[in-house]
């Protein structure tokens, strides 16, 4: 009965004392660890930001409508500047044109000739009343005066616009878009009864 006592308590003291071993030896490898790690990564950056960008796309957006989307490589968008701001032009021009020639006409009026425009005919014969009268002449000046105010202020809106959506472009262009991360809208048709579902989807993969 005693060796068996005696062999259970060396067996308990054989179990503490390789206890207490690995736990010396545990906080031994704790207290060795070096105070700083070392991480031996390449951390890549696809595209530095460059905050003069924008300012470029502006500027040369300013010298020469559609330099800047050029600059952005938004191809794309130069026929469209450069047919906006074309249309601005034209019409701009052609009231214009149209307001010297009522003006002109009002203004040999009143000097009291009869030999405007108005006064022939399509064969270039005097005409004993003019087609347009003067009151008409003066309505003319006016309607195409306003048109005239128009078309440069829509011409000069355009060409702000080309600047603007140059600056914005350079902005976005250096933003990180993750392929991941996705908003779609998306429509589907009903087929049980005929009714339309219109939303958006949100996707993002981990």
């Amino acid at each position: 009965m005693i060796p068996n006592k005696i062999l259970i308590i060396g067996i308990i003291a054989c179990l503490l004392c390789f206890s207490s071993f690995a736990q010396s030896k545990k906080e031994k490898e704790i207290k060795e660890l070096p105070k700083e790690a070392v991480i031996d990564s390449v951390i890549k950056v696809s595209n530095p930001i460059n905050p003069l960008s924008p300012a470029k796309a502006a500027f040369y957006s300013a010298i020469l409508p559609g330099l800047g989307q050029a600059y952005n490589k938004k191809y794309w968008k130069i026929p469209i500047v450069w047919a906006a701001i074309g249309s601005g032009i034209y019409f701009y021009i052609n009231n214009n044109e149209q307001y010297n020639r009522y003006r002109d006409a009002y203004k040999s009026r009143l000097a009291g000739f009869t030999n405007d425009e108005f006064y022939l005919d399509s064969n270039g014969n005097q005409l004993s009343t003019p087609t347009v009268s003067t009151e008409k002449l003066e309505d003319a000046q006016e309607f195409y005066s306003r048109n005239r105010e128009m078309s440069l202020l829509v011409t000069i809106g355009f060409y702000a616009l080309n600047i603007i959506d140059a600056n914005v472009d350079a902005h976005l262009l250096q933003y990180n878009i993750d392929e991941n991360l996705s908003l779609s809208p998306h429509y589907k048709i009903n087929s049980f009864d005929a009714s339309s579902d219109l939303g958006l989807t949100l996707n993002f993969k981990f």
